[in-house]
């Protein structure tokens, strides 16, 4: 009968793996520093779309494409939002929230430098790379903020929408300013890289997990699948009511503005306030409405402002163009409750996670459909009258969906 013999280097190998493996389980240190890599990271998730879009009638020109391939363009990101968005979890199991994230702003610098070095096809495919770095984040950067300042999930939540709402804004209105002083829709576009590459060496920086003692345990209990409750659905479809709804006026209310006689210069800028006026709302919607029982009166309150800037568009849209765009600005601070009502309606990080996945990765493709449907109706009508009337029936179903995701339950 032989005898297996461990030496005690063998027990300190397991043991050493052990204890990094339970520090990958274990929650981000909730410090300062780490503040402002979610911030940062934050920042980075929306200028990879709204750049583009900004710019989208000189790029389409640029390499000899059509509407619809502009119409798929503006629909990839949600698209690869909704696919990647289900992988996210694994990798921050897998590798842990500091090592995902850090992925994820790789990948994303990776992508905005690619989509920049050829034709059409590599726009697409460039974009695509990027958006996968940014489903990854927008699945796990909320799932920090829930672990790692529990006690303080509206006001980092505040930050985290707001850094996302200024980036978007600033991606948009300085990308034609960058056009012009650099020469060419490439050197703008592709400027973004330098933003991701700085926001990942402030994360390398500012992401550490804790120690052994602070590892997170899972529920012991097993737990049905959130396929299985309606209420996942129910914030799902708000989350993806949403996605539609920003991403089509992300990826075409520039093109409108140009089409009715707007300088690009101009509606770059509208573009931009719809993004920036969210970064004040991102500050004082959250501690508020977070930190009450139900979220669905504040829901309905900027879905109306939506609606309201929508029925602008279609009657007038030059009568009063920065109304309207103040309106739909107004509408965009729903982000900061979609992602809140994700972590309010959970009870733990690790549903938390769950959530977060299933509400973005179907809420994406959810989202996928609008800008690429508006720029198809769009490009079959030759109006933006059936488009709008489109997106308006979205902010609708976006408000009725959101009441009811925001009243206080669990999954």
């Amino acid at each position: 009968m032989s005898t297996v013999k461990t030496s005690s280097m063998d027990l300190v190998g397991i043991g050493s793996a052990e204890r990094v493996d339970r520090r990958r389980q274990s929650a981000l240190l909730g410090t300062p520093l780490l503040v402002v890599g979610v911030a940062l990271a934050a920042a980075n998730l929306r200028p990879a779309v709204t750049s583009m879009s900004s710019v989208l009638g000189e790029v389409r020109e640029d390499v000899g494409a059509s509407v619809m391939w502009a119409s798929v363009l503006t629909a990839v990101p949600t698209v690869c939002f909704g696919l990647a968005a289900v992988a996210a979890p694994w990798l921050g199991r897998r590798f842990g929230m500091a090592r995902a994230i850090g992925l994820a702003l790789a990948v994303l610098t990776a992508g905005l430098l690619l989509r920049i070095v050829d034709g059409p096809w590599v726009v697409l495919g460039g974009t695509f790379v990027a958006a996968a770095g940014i489903a990854i984040g927008n699945v796990l950067i909320p799932v920090v903020v829930k672990e790692s300042f529990p006690h303080a999930v509206g006001r980092v939540t505040g930050i985290y929408t707001a850094a996302l709402a200024a980036g978007g804004g600033i991606g948009a209105g300085a990308t034609p300013m960058l056009e012009s002083m650099l020469g060419s829709w490439r050197g703008a576009v592709g400027a973004w890289a330098a933003l991701s590459a700085a926001a990942l060496v402030v994360w390398m920086f500012g992401a550490r997990h804790g120690t052994d003692g602070d590892t997170r345990v899972a529920d012991a209990e097993p737990r049905r699948s959130l396929l299985r409750s309606p209420l996942a659905w129910v914030v799902t479809a708000f989350f993806g009511l949403q996605a539609c709804g920003a991403y089509i006026l992300m990826g075409w209310l520039s093109e409108l503005f140009v089409s009715e006689g707007i300088a690009r210069t101009d509606a770059g800028l509208m573009l931009a306030f719809i993004n920036l006026i969210a970064i004040p709302l991102s500050f004082l919607i959250p501690p508020f409405a977070l930190n009450r029982s139900s979220q669905s009166g504040w829901i309905a309150a900027v879905a109306g402002s939506s609606v309201a800037g929508v029925i602008g568009l279609a009657v007038a849209p030059t009568a009063a163009p920065w109304l309207w765009t103040v309106l739909l600005g107004i509408g965009m601070a729903v982000l900061p409750l979609a992602l809140g009502v994700i972590a309010l309606r959970t009870r733990g990080a690790s549903e938390t996670t769950e959530l977060s996945a299933m509400a973005q990765g179907f809420g994406y493709l959810i989202g996928a459909s609008g800008p690429f449907l508006f720029g198809v109706l769009h490009g079959v009508t030759a109006s933006w009258t059936a488009p709008l009337i489109l997106l308006g029936v979205v902010m609708v179903a976006q408000g009725v969906v959101g009441w009811l995701a925001g009243r206080p339950r669990f999954v």
